[in-house]
Order: C-alpha cells, then structure tokens, then sequence
C-alpha cells in the first residue's frame, strides 16, 4: 500500500519546500504582503510546535521535536505497509499527515526552526502563521477524524 501512495507525501514534501524557499526569498521578516482580504503572505520562523508550543523553551525543543517527527514518520510509513488496498481514505490520511511531517521535520533538521508565510485573519484577529506542511497535516488529521466516523465497524466474529 505504501507504494501507491508514497508520490502524495512527496508530493507535500516538494511544495512545501519550494514555497519554504520563496517565501524565504521574496518576503521580509514579519513584513505582511496582502493577498485578499483575511489573507496575507509573511514570513515567520517557529522554534515550537503548533501555535509556537515551547517557542521559547531555550533550544531542547529543537532535537524534541526532532525526535518526535521522526518518531511519528516511521509510525506513520509502518501503519501505511499494513493497510489493505480498499482503505483509500485512511492511506490519504496518514500520507498527508507524513508529508507534512517531514516536510517540517526537513525545517528544523537544516535550520532549528520551522518556516512559516501563510497568514490569516479577521478584523484585528489572526491565526498564528504556518505553512503548506501544517495545511497538509491538519487535512490529513481531519481527513482521519472523518473517516474514522464514517468507517464501518468491522461484523461480529
């Protein structure tokens, strides 16, 4: 099953990294270029987790985080060879959540912080910045939460 499916994590991998390296190049520091309204593209950097969980923790978040990407990607490739061909859903799932995975886990491996240019907001309201790795992650978890409320119960034995 991993096979069939490995192109969509690479797929999240490259993009992520190549918007990484734009963002990179074409934006300033904390400097908000308008996209449409509620929407801007501004470059951050992330020494945490979601919602710069541990951002200021003084450096052993970095090998944390390290570890436990790493950790949960080879979870995530082990449950992936284990799955049967009709669980499409599932195997999406896990190989967005990979892909995004690794494409931060690249991020803090080379630099020790994870890039960040998507920001969204309302009024004087705004999300915390992130990027197309999170996206995929989060559609990956979501799309895991979904299908394991529409999945079947599998018949008494």
């Amino acid at each position: 099953m991993l096979k069939s499916w490995i192109g969509l994590s690479i797929l999240v991998i490259v993009l992520d990294q190549a918007t990484k390296y734009l963002a990179e190049t074409l934006l300033t520091m904390h400097q908000p270029v308008p996209v449409l309204p509620g929407f801007n593209l501004m470059l951050t950097y992330n020494t945490g987790a979601a919602f710069s969980f541990l951002a200021d923790a003084g450096g052993w978040q970095r090998w944390f985080f390290l570890g436990l990407g790493t950790v949960v990607s080879i979870g995530l490739v082990i449950w992936l060879t284990r799955l049967k061909p009709e669980e499409k859903w599932l195997a999406a799932a896990l190989t967005l959540i990979l892909g995004g995975a690794v494409g931060n886990l690249i991020d803090r491996a080379w630099l020790g912080q994870v890039i960040d240019f998507i920001q969204l907001y309302y009024d004087r309201w705004y999300w915390p910045a992130f990027n197309i790795a999170d996206s995929a992650i989060t559609v990956g978890a979501t799309l895991l939460v979904l299908e394991s409320l529409w999945s079947k119960a599998p018949p008494d034995a």
